[in-house]
């Protein structure tokens, strides 16, 4: 079977070191693809914007299935375009995938199936939204309300710092923002499979967006992440599926939206029981390369049965015994102006240490790696426990030269801490 693979990061990778792995797979193409990418598929030079340019390829190359691997295209309605040329799609339609798209439409869609999440206001205009941070307080949550790559969150804990947050949204080109109270707890990330009817859980991850040490400094897409997450125990996973992921996939089927794909919600373990903080219509970037490496089956037959519509008839995932901890390896200046252009060495060794290397924000200059992104590698480990996976994560790091980048050195600490009693 042919399969597309659309994207270019390192969730996309970590999707293609996956796929390539099942005897059910002929050919492999990834468009836009990153070297990484490029030992497991054969990169397409295609627009992925351009719809017709997508199908043309998939029918000229007989791809059975495409895998949509970033939110843009989601949002795009690359799925509806596919489906409607009768290709098989993972990734859902573009109404669906409106739960990542508009922050709006998911909290809507929470009041509507008494979902529990945060309170917040929708705010399209500065004046209100500075009505909302009276309401609030401090700390106070502040969401641009479409697509940001996971930088457009500020979590402000003082007045002056929401005030800029908002001038920052509705600047001269204008914006729309949800305001959220603040909620206290620990953070985990839950993933499920779903063809719009049937949900399979697909496991638990903690990630660290913070852009330093001790999870301080501004949000970032994400420096790290683990799995599994202990803190969601099977009794809160069972928790949140029954209370904040199935009646999603429920309200979405009866308006006649389904979504099929993989839904990540991002969760807020309070002392009510876990809130829904936001959701993602995709894998998460880096939580996807941790989940994959832990991942003990073919990837290919469940992405076939979520497009297919018989993930009903399948039973739970399988996942080997150990941890996964992935450690991102970033360009100077990121999240902000990232440098581009720095020179990568070792990826070899890194990956002679047992770990797997995950490329992001990669390309190649006169045969030579070099970083193109403001997130550029994810080195990836397994171990019997976070403090095994964390110190070979390392390793394999160290092995690694990139002058021009840097890295957290601390990333599973709060999983290590709980350990150490």
């Amino acid at each position: 079977m042919n399969v597309l693979l659309i994207g270019s990061g390192g969730r996309e990778h970590a999707l293609a070191w996956k796929l390539a792995q099942s005897p059910r797979l002929g050919t492999l193409f990834a468009a836009p693809g990153n070297p990484g990418i490029a030992a497991h598929a054969e990169i397409a030079g295609l627009d992925v914007t351009d719809h017709e340019a997508v199908i043309a390829f998939a029918r000229e190359h007989a791809v059975e299935l495409v895998v949509i691997g970033p939110e843009a295209p989601l949002v795009d309605g690359l799925g509806d375009s596919l489906r409607a040329a009768g290709i098989a799609v993972f990734g859902p339609n573009q109404a669906a995938a409106q739960l990542e798209g508009s922050k709006a439409f998911t909290k809507a869609l929470c009041d509507r199936a008494d979902i529990p999440t945060a309170g917040y206001v929708h705010a399209t205009s500065r004046a209100e939204a500075r009505f909302a941070l009276d309401r609030f307080g401090v700390p106070v949550v502040v969401k641009a309300d479409g697509l940001a790559a996971g930088k457009g969150v500020t979590v402000a804990t003082t007045r002056e710092e929401a005030e800029g947050a908002l001038a920052d949204l509705f600047g001269a080109r204008g914006g729309e923002a949800v305001i959220e109270e603040f909620l206290e707890g620990e953070e985990a990330s839950l993933f499920v499979l779903t063809d719009g009817t049937d949900i399979l859980s697909f496991g638990s991850a903690q990630d660290h967006k913070r852009v330093g040490e001790g999870d301080t400094g501004p949000n970032t897409g994400g420096m790290g992440a683990y799995s599994p997450a202990r803190v969601l125990t099977p009794k809160l996973e069972q928790r949140a599926i029954d209370e904040i992921v199935r009646p999603t996939v429920a309200a979405l089927a009866e308006a006649g939206t389904p979504f099929s794909g993989v839904l990540y919600a991002g969760l807020m373990l309070t002392a009510d029981g876990p809130k829904l903080i936001e959701y993602n219509a995709r894998f998460g970037d880096p939580e996807c390369q941790v989940l994959m490496a832990r991942l003990d089956e073919d990837l290919l037959e469940l992405l076939l049965a979520v497009a297919n519509g018989t993930l009903g008839q399948r039973g739970p995932a399988k996942w080997v015994a150990q941890t996964a901890l992935t450690v991102v390896l970033a360009a100077n200046g990121y999240p902000g102006t990232p440098e581009s252009g720095g020179r990568i060495d070792g990826i070899a060794d890194a990956e002679a240490t047992g770990a797997t290397v995950f490329q992001a924000g990669t390309r190649l200059q006169d045969g030579q790696i070099v970083a193109s992104g403001g997130r550029v590698l994810a080195v990836t480990a397994l171990g019997a426990d976070i403090a095994e996976a964390q110190a070979a994560a390392y390793r394999a790091v160290d092995a690694i030269a990139f002058p021009s980048g840097f890295h957290r050195r601390d990333i599973g600490w709060r999983e290590i801490a709980r350990d150490a009693g």
